[in-house]
């Protein structure tokens, strides 16, 4: 018997053409021979939802495209295992669950979420009522253990201090379907799982030691695609009761897995996927593209200084949406070198963007004599670099705002944990693409974007970073190197380590200490960041909430 595993690219809201995607999909399912397909959670109305489930007209838009999808499978010849949202109608607790509904011609089974998750970007108990265990649904001779996404991640052998999902819950949902008698021929997950670096190949050894030790083939349907600041990637894959990997579908884009689960398994699929610079990249590149689409717009703006950031950028948004679609725009301050100009110049040319340029410093003379009669007099400081940065942002903007274009900021995440960024200036923008790539990564991945052929620049790869807003200005005349910068705000980021854990890692204290003083006091700046891409395990934006008026700080965690 042949089942399909489809990772699909859904639309928040949009019922029809949800449901269109996953009717077509399905088609093509059946005319590959296949009795079954398998779709993401809350494929129909695509995740993650948010507060538009508090909406009564939206639930009830998506049970009626779960209605309409029911009568469409009589027509389809294939039944469906597919993510929706129903109503929690016995006892009290939240309005809704969040379910897989197996729709077949004579009807429609469901099994709800049991493990809903509540940390970094997850929200669920804020929405749905987590379900008792409930048994195996029964299809066409076989019992399915059908299970969605965090309902999997139990692991009853990890350490109780290990961080992570799997020691977050008392219950196993898997383990009380295995004590089912008889127990289930088949587990099948259904997930919308989001991408962070490292991910799909710890999220496949886990799966793989789970079927071993149930001793039960597994089938995982993954959502693809950007959504705001997440991006799913999708890895789909099946897995026998050895835990070997028997088929796979690729990343980061739809696919219709057919597999075989009747027949003697064919030879074990290699399991390793992309590499982390491979991954990463094709996830910033997804997550830009879906942004800008989804938000209704085909073209972006972004400002060329010559230096790394903005080349990455540039590439990520030439590959997402097409050279032709990229307008770069050099903006030159008194303090702009010619080699930055003609760095920028050259990388559109490799990248074969549009690219023009747009002098400040005239502008900025005339911000300096309007204001002059105000500043009685005082010496040039930060605030004389940041009108530079803002008269960028604002011609950005119009730039824009003319063109129907989307503005994409280029900071990275390592300048907006430590405020090295201009509030309404750099960090205008609709979409922040790199703001969750720290400097060293970004590094790493403009090389691997090198490895065939010269796409950054070498001269931007080989400059000291530099805002250029100051004579001869480097960044690390005011920061740490990022080669030291970087592991610390990993450190107190993702890892909640305090000061004095960081330094026992061989850090100077006193540069521990300052780098945690500026990541608390700039997160106001934050809040008013725009939206960006996570590809860490804690990127700023929903995943990470903290107040901006706040007095706590880590004992010895900040000069003051």
């Amino acid at each position: 018997m042949k089942i399909a595993l489809v990772q699909i690219n859904p639309m928040i809201g949009d019922f029809a053409g949800n449901i269109e995607k996953i009717c077509e999909m399905a088609a093509d399912a059946a005319r590959r021979g296949c009795a079954l397909a398998v779709f993401p959670e809350l494929a129909v109305c695509g995740y993650p939802p948010q507060d538009l489930l508090d909406r009564p007209a939206f639930v009830d838009a998506q049970l009626a495209a779960l209605d309409a999808l029911g009568r469409r499978v009589k027509e389809l010849g294939i039944d469906l295992v597919c993510g929706v949202v129903t109503r929690h109608t016995h006892g009290s607790g939240k309005p809704l669950h969040n379910s897989a509904a197996l729709i077949t011609a004579h009807g429609r089974a469901l099994a709800h979420k049991q493990l809903l998750p509540t940390y970094d970007v997850f929200d669920e108990r804020r929405y749905f009522e987590p379900a008792a265990p409930g048994p195996p649904l029964d299809w066409r001779g076989l019992r399915l253990g059908v299970t969605i996404c965090e309902d999997v991640f139990f692991d009853e052998s990890a350490p109780a201090a290990a961080p992570g999902p799997e020691r977050l819950y008392a219950a196993d949902p898997v383990a009380a379907l295995m004590d089912h008698q008889p127990r289930p021929d088949l587990l099948i997950n259904i997930a919308a799982s989001p991408f962070q670096v490292g991910k799909p190949g710890r999220r496949r050894e886990f799966l793989r030691a789970l079927a071993r030790r149930h001793r039960i083939p597994l089938l995982y349907a993954n959502q693809v695609g950007g959504q705001d600041s997440l991006v799913f990637d999708g890895h789909s894959l099946a897995i026998d009761a050895d835990g070997r990997i028997t088929a796979q579908a690729p990343g980061f884009e739809e696919h219709l897995l057919v597999v075989e689960i009747t027949a003697p398994p064919p030879a074990a699929v290699a399991s390793g996927g992309g590499n982390d610079e491979e991954e990463v990249l094709a996830a910033l590149v997804t997550g830009t593209r879906d942004y800008v689409r989804k938000c209704g717009f085909t073209r972006v703006v972004l400002g060329l200084s010559g230096g790394i950031d903005s080349a990455l950028t540039a590439a990520i948004a030439a590959r997402a949406l097409g050279p032709r679609n990229v307008l770069g725009v050099a903006l030159p301050s008194p303090y702009t070198s010619q080699a930055s100009i003609d760095d920028a110049r050259a990388l559109a040319a490799n990248l074969g963007i549009d690219f023009t340029t747009i002098p400040i410093s005239g502008i900025f003379e005339q911000y300096l004599a309007t204001l002059a009669p105000h500043f009685d007099n005082a010496a040039p400081d930060v605030t004389e670099q940041n009108i530079q940065a803002r008269i960028r942002g604002n011609l950005l903007m119009a730039l824009a705002n003319k063109s129907g274009r989307l503005l994409l900021s280029t900071g990275n995440k390592s300048e907006l944990a430590v405020g090295y960024c201009t509030l309404y200036g750099d960090m205008s923008g609709g979409l922040a693409v790199i703001s969750d790539v720290p400097k060293t990564m970004v590094y790493t991945l403009c090389r691997f974007l090198n490895r065939e052929e010269e796409i950054i620049p070498a001269a931007v790869m080989e400059k000291p970073p530099s805002a250029e807003l100051a004579p001869d200005q480097k960044d690390e005349d005011d920061l740490p190197p990022y080669a030291v910068l970087d592991p610390i705000l990993a450190g107190y980021l993702e890892e909640n380590l305090d000061a004095a854990g960081i330094a026992a890692r061989g850090f100077d204290p006193r540069v521990v200490r300052d780098v945690i003083g500026r990541v608390n006091r700039n997160e106001h700046k934050r809040k008013q960041a725009p939206i960006g891409i996570k590809v860490t395990s804690k990127a700023f934006g929903y995943g990470r909430r903290y107040p901006i008026c706040q007095r706590f700080t880590d004992p010895g965690g900040e000069d003051s």
